[in-house]
């Protein structure tokens, strides 16, 4: 199995959690146009770290947990032009967009 996020509480990073409501048909458009757009732009943008999508299965719903070195990366990024197209983008296939910042203050890793 491959760990696709280093979740570290002592670590000073912003975790970006966005959750999307889409309907199920559309679930992997939403998918596809997010990868691409990290792929693209997001992972070049100052302080980024990853991201990570998930498929809840029943299809309504779309989770990016996302970590930038800093908020300020985070919020430099949302000013982009660039990312703001994607951004924009999909939130016309989601019904509801809710990105929230998190700080990970605990982390219990499997021994």
């Amino acid at each position: 199995m491959t760990v696709t996020a280093n979740i570290d509480s002592s670590r000073p990073v912003a975790t970006l959690i966005n959750v999307f409501t889409v309907p199920p048909e559309r679930q992997q458009e939403l998918i596809d146009l997010l990868a691409q757009a990290t792929d693209t732009t997001m992972r070049h943008q100052p302080g980024f770290i990853c991201a990570n999508f998930h498929a809840s299965r029943d299809g309504q719903r779309v989770i990016n947990y996302a970590q930038w070195e800093s908020e300020e990366h985070y919020w430099a990024m949302r000013s982009d032009p660039e990312a703001q197209i994607h951004m924009d983008e999909a939130a016309t296939i989601a019904t509801d967009v809710q990105p929230r910042l998190f700080t990970v203050v605990s982390h219990h890793p499997r021994p």
